[in-house]
Formats: C-alpha cells, sequence, structure tokens
C-alpha cells in the first residue's frame, strides 16, 4: 500500500502500523494511504484517508497543543490511522493501533506510576484500542515484571553468553548461528575467544561493583557443544564471574537431538539451575517440514533426562503456525507438552521474517484464523491448568499479529526473560550476535552489538573488549 506524509515526518511509526494490519496489501501493493498533521495554535489533528479495493474511509484524532512530546504525536498519528483502518478489516486488531514489540511497556509504566491491574487494561483499551483478551494479557504480565523487578538492585545486572551454533538450520529460523553439522572447527576458537571476553567482563564487573542478577546461555543451540565443551564453558565462567548474588542460572538446551543424560547431568552439576528443551511442536511430520531431525518421542526422553539430572525449573517452547500444522494438531502437542507439567511454557506465533527458509521457500501456511484458534486454546487450556502469563512480546510478520507469551507456574518466573524483554536494567551480553543493553543513569537506553557471525567475532575481538570496556564507563 503506498503510504504518503504530510505535515509530519513519522514513517516508521505509521508504516510499522500499516504492515501490522494490512500485511497482504502491503506487500501486493495494493490501495494508498495518507497521514497528515494539522497544526493549529491549541490542537494537532491527526487525519488519515485510506483508499483500498473501492472504499475510503477517514480516521481523526487530535492532541492539544501543549500536551505535545514525540511519543504523544505518533500515538495521535497512529489513532488516527488505525481509525481509519477499521473499516477496511474483516475484525479489529487483536493489539489495536500498537505496533511495537514490547506493548507490556505501557502497562508496566501504568503499574509504576501507581495503577492497577484493572486501570491498566481500561488504558489499554480506551487508548489504544487493545482487545480486553490482549489487555487483560499485558497487564498480567506487567504485574509479573514489577514482581520481578523486586529482585534487582542498582549495581545489579544481567548476563547473556551466546553460542550462536547450531547442529543444522530450522526452517522458520531467522537467528543468526553458523551450522556445524560433523564439522566442529570453528568451536574451540570461539570458545577461547569467548574466554578473553569473560576474562574481561569478570574484572570490570568487579571494579565497578556491578554483579551478575541472572545469568542466561542461549544460541543458536548452546547444546551443540559436546559435554566436555558446556562443562568447560560453564568452569570458566564461574572462575571469571562472580554468581554470588545470581539468582537464576538458565542454558538454553532448545533441540532435543543435541542433549543425552550425561551432558544434562553435566550442565546441572556444573551449576545451571534452569533448562530450556524446546519441541515446537510434538507432530512428527510438522518437525519434517521444519527442518527438525528428531521426533516427538525425543522431546519426552530429554525432558525426562531433564528432571533426573536434578532440573526442576524446565521451560518448552511451542510454535502456534508452522507449515503441516492445523488446529487439532497445535492442540495436541500443547496438551502433550502440558501432560508434562514443566514449569515454563511458552507458546509463539510463527513470525515469517527474511532469511528463513520458509520465507524464501514461499510454503503453504495456517491461516490467520486458524492460528487464531490455535492461540486461543493455548491461552485458555494453559490459564485452566493454572499457568499464568508473565511476559509477552511481538514481532514483525507474525501470523494474525499476535504475540509471543512465556507462561509460567506460581513463582516459577524466567527473571532473565522479564529483564531482557522489558529493559528494566542492563544487561551485558557476550559472544556472537549478542546485544548489550546498558540503562544510562538518565534513563535512557544505549545498545551495542557484538559482531554477529563467530568468525566475525573471533576476528575483531580486540574490538569488541575495546567496546566492553566502553560499555562499562557508562554504568
Amino acid at each position: 500500500m503506498k503510504l504518503t506524509l504530510l505535515g509530519h515526518e513519522e514513517l516508521y511509526a505509521i508504516e510499522q502500523l500499516q504492515m501490522a494490519l494490512f500485511p497482504a496489501a502491503t506487500i501486493a501493493d495494493q490501495g494508498q494511504a495518507v497521514s497528515r498533521l494539522y497544526r493549529g495554535d491549541k490542537w494537532l489533528t491527526a487525519v488519515t484517508t485510506i483508499e483500498l479495493e473501492g472504499k475510503t474511509t477517514r480516521g481523526v484524532k487530535r492532541l492539544a497543543a501543549d500536551k505535545e512530546t514525540v511519543s504523544a504525536r505518533r500515538k495521535c498519528l497512529q489513532q488516527s490511522y488505525y481509525l481509519a483502518a477499521l473499516p477496511h478489516m474483516a475484525q479489529p486488531s487483536q493489539w489495536g493501533a500498537l505496533s511495537g514489540v514490547r506493548p507490556t511497556k505501557l502497562t508496566t509504566r501504568h503499574l509504576l506510576s501507581g495503577g492497577a491491574a484493572a486501570s491498566a487494561r481500561k488504558m489499554m483499551e480506551r487508548e489504544y484500542f487493545v482487545t480486553p483478551e490482549r489487555a487483560a494479557l499485558a497487564a498480567a504480565c506487567s504485574e509479573a515484571t514489577v514482581a520481578a523487578m523486586e529482585h534487582l538492585q542498582p549495581h545489579h545486572v544481567s548476563l547473556y553468553i551466546g553460542i550462536p551454533f547450531c547442529p543444522t538450520r530450522c526452517a522458520y529460523c531467522s537467528f543468526v548461528s553458523r551450522t556445524v553439522g560433523k564439522r566442529t572447527e570453528l568451536l574451540e576458537p570461539y570458545l577461547q575467544a569467548l574466554e578473553q571476553e569473560l576474562t574481561l567482563t569478570g574484572k570490570l564487573l568487579e571494579s565497578s561493583g556491578r554483579k551478575v542478577r541472572s545469568l542466561y546461555i542461549g544460541g543458536g543451540t548452546p547444546t551443540t557443544l559436546s559435554k566436555e565443551q558446556i562443562t568447560w564453558l560453564i568452569q570458566r565462567i564461574r572462575s571469571h564471574i562472580d554468581l554470588s548474588q545470581c539468582l537464576e542460572f538458565t542454558v538454553e538446551g532448545g533441540r532435543p537431538d543435541t542433549l543425552d543424560a550425561e551432558k544434562l547431568s553435566a550442565i546441572r552439576q556444573a551449576g545451571a539451575d534452569r533448562m530450556s528443551i524446546n519441541p515446537q511442536t510434538m507432530q512428527d511430520p510438522v518437525l519434517r517440514a521444519c527442518g527438525r531431525p528428531h521426533k516427538a518421542e525425543d522431546v519426552l526422553r530429554s525432558y525426562q533426562e531433564a528432571v533426573d539430572a536434578g532440573f526442576d525449573a524446565i521451560n518448552m517452547d511451542l510454535i502456534a503456525g508452522l507449515p503441516g500444522d492445523d488446529y487439532a494438531g497445535f492442540c495436541s502437542s500443547l496438551d502433550r507438552v502440558a501432560a508434562l507439567s514443566p514449569a515454563n511454557i511458552t507458546v509463539h506465533t510463527l513470525a515469517l521474517k527474511k532469511g528463513a527458509d520458509l520465507f524464501e521457500q514461499k510454503v503453504t501456511l495456517p491461516t490467520a484464523e486458524e492460528v487464531a484458534r490455535m492461540v486461543a486454546y493455548a491461552n485458555g487450556e494453559l490459564s485452566r491448568l493454572g499457568y499464568v502469563p508473565y511476559y509477552l512480546y511481538r514481532q514483525k510478520y507474525m501470523s494474525g499479529s499476535f504475540e509471543n507469551v512465556g507462561w509460567c507456574k506460581p513463582g516459577t518466573a524466567c527473571l532473565y526473560n522479564i529483564y531482557m524483554m522489558e529493559e528494566v536494567h542492563t544487561v551485558v551480553s557476550l559472544g556472537g550476535g549478542g546485544m548489550n543493553k546498558v540503562n544510562l543513569p538518565d534513563g535512557r537506553l544505549q545498545r551495542f552489538h557484538n559482531p554477529k557471525f563467530p568468525e566475525e567475532y573471533i576476528r575483531q575481538l580486540g574490538s569488541v573488549l575495546e567496546q566492553k570496556k566502553e560499555l562499562f564507563k557508562l554504568l
């Protein structure tokens, strides 16, 4: 859809909302929209006109001139666009006029300013046109965020360590990682480089008085490493980093084909207390369509091995909208995973991004309506079983414009997921593909990116170490 701006330059805010509301028209370049901002002495008036499939609609919102801020202006423009878009949609968008990936920041801010969950829900419905179901999800997750923030002191940070390797690449994956297959020659040089960053980071943490509150080893698939390699890594972490105030240590196990009883036992004995085992689906044909070589029975084996190893905090991921899946298959997958009674179940909605094989292959996927039924079943069933939502985020190009939600048994929320997604304190990232998020004293957030690919990380290690020094000067 052609988009024209008049009287303002908020292209990104309007374009992202348009892509969320009209993905087909955006791709096919159908119709046109005009977003106009009029400035008067007392009011700013946002007017949007949309012409699509022979129908012309108009949306108008006003903002008092003396209340103008960048965020207030963008909100007014997006509200105007949404009102114009609404008559063109078969049903209202679940997230209304919101286009960002972190809608819970609004409800969290409301709670932190003294509001209640009920008024946060009403605010989302009234001001952003969010449906009651999604407003309730956001408010519940924000309550979990506020509770997690009670564990934080100003000197705390979280630590992320990236292992950007996978045995093979899943068809839906757009993350940057190296598929190693049987070629593992890059792993040892990568780990040696990572130890240098660990050594420096430990010294910087000590000299700055910062303490690690949560630790997460992610990827890629960290358990692509051998038992000896991952044990060595955790030992190096513990020798260089003071974990005396760390409340949670997670290892992303991910794929069952990278796990066995000995490796899981070694990880637990080395000090990790939380494990993620991610089936994505329990339907073998769907697993094959996604390029995952394991079977549903392997998930059950890995889960039991993790329990036997001593993990009582286990997360399991599922994805709604995978190729070859349908409503009945997804519901069956959720039921089989829930029957295991893991501490956390994360329900993702498929996001079809450039860089993923599925994007290039243009395969047939479940419809947005079918995905809506999958997500609704997950939300209802997990609530019925006593799970509560604790973190939530959205992505671009998500089927049906839904969301990813982490569900947990009460008292088992993953702190790192909350801290990282809600950006409530500094996250220091090590390794290839890591993103450092520094919460500055003035309330702003500054990001520092590590090189994405392991080869680049090894080659540019010197600059990575210098960046770490600059990062800690800001704390």
